[in-house]
Parts: structure tokens; sequence; C-alpha cells
């Protein structure tokens, strides 16, 4: 009988050995699985978080494309009603000059046209413009108020003497020389001076 009792017991010790292997290599492989799942969800997350930041990149790329095409208009708009402007008081001073008085008149309607149209446009800018070159935008509507003044003041009082003329012709000058540092600080924001050099 013992024969039958070592029999069995290594019959059992072969079947607890065989069905703990399978076991074994079950939970070997579910836990290798498990790390597979894992190293995946990893590779998703990691694979998400790429693509989200290429999505932010681009948004923010497409958003300065477009802030930069928006001041682009609002440069030329504020550059061309300003140069209207100031040429509009030029040919207002002329007229005055040639004391021409019904080409004064029409001066002066166009002068007041033009005036509208660049206050509206740099009230439009005073909301776009960074500040460096609302600094220098501010300078020069400053500047042409100043000779707008001058010239309305002109008008007002009849035939200028040379005097006048001179003050006015110094105003102007004065005006273009801040109109040429504005485009000048319009064009380094928009980097035309630096596309140029490459």
């Amino acid at each position: 009988m013992g024969q039958t009792w070592g029999a069995l017991a290594v019959a059992v010790v072969g079947v607890i050995g065989t069905l703990g292997a399978a076991l074994l290599t079950q939970s070997r492989a579910d836990r290798l699985k498990r790390h597979e799942l894992e190293a995946m969800a990893r590779q998703q997350r990691e694979e998400r978080a790429h693509a989200e930041h290429v999505r932010q990149q681009e948004a923010r790329l497409v958003a300065r494309r477009e802030m930069i095409d928006l001041r682009r208009a609002c440069y030329i708009s504020l550059n061309t009603t300003a140069r209207q402007y100031q040429t509009a008081q030029i040919n207002l001073m002329h007229a005055l000059r040639a004391r021409d008085d019904a080409e004064a008149c029409t001066c002066v309607e166009q002068l007041e046209e033009r005036r509208l149209v660049l206050r509206d446009s740099y009230a439009e800018a005073q909301m776009i413009l960074p500040r460096a070159v609302l600094e220098d935008a501010r300078a020069a509507n400053q500047q042409l108020n100043n000779t707008y003044g001058l010239l309305k003041r002109m008008v007002a009082g009849g035939h200028p003497n040379a005097g006048e003329l001179d003050a006015l012709h110094i105003e102007t000058e004065m005006s273009w020389a801040l109109l040429s540092d504005l485009r000048a600080a319009m064009r380094h924001d928009l980097g035309v001076d630096e596309a140029s050099e490459e």
C-alpha cells in the first residue's frame, strides 16, 4: 500500500505542478498583456498630447497670421489717410500763399473730409497697434492736428502774412518727419525691412 500512496502522491504533485505551471503561465501572460495594454495606452496618450500640441501651435500660427494681416490693413489705412490729410493741409497752405480764396474754400472742404477719415482710421489703429507703433501714431496725429489748428486760425483770420506761412511750413515739415517715423515703425513691426534683407 505504501507504493500506492507514493504513486498517488507523485500523481497529485504532478497534477498540482501541471496546474500550477498553467496558472503561472496564465498569470505571466496576463501580466504581459496588461503591460502591453498599458504601453499602448501610454503611446496613445502621447500621440494625442503631441497631436494636441501640434494643433495648438497651428492655431497660434493662424492667429498670428490673422493679427499680422489685420495690422497690415490697419497700417495701410492709417498711412494712406494720414498722407491724404497732410496733402490736404499742404494744398490749403499753397492756396493761402497764393491768396486764392476760391481754391482755399475748396481746400478747406477737402481738409475737413480728410480729417474725419483720418480720425476714424486712427480710432481703429488705437485698438490694434502695438504700444511702440501707437506712440509714433499718436505723435504724428497730434502734429497733424496742430497744423490743422494753425490752418483753421489762418483761414478764419483772412490772408496770413509771410511769417505765419513760414511757421505753417515748419509745422508741415514736422508732420512729414513724424509720418516718416510712423511708417518706419509700421514697416519694422511687420518685418518688411528684415524680409527684404534676407
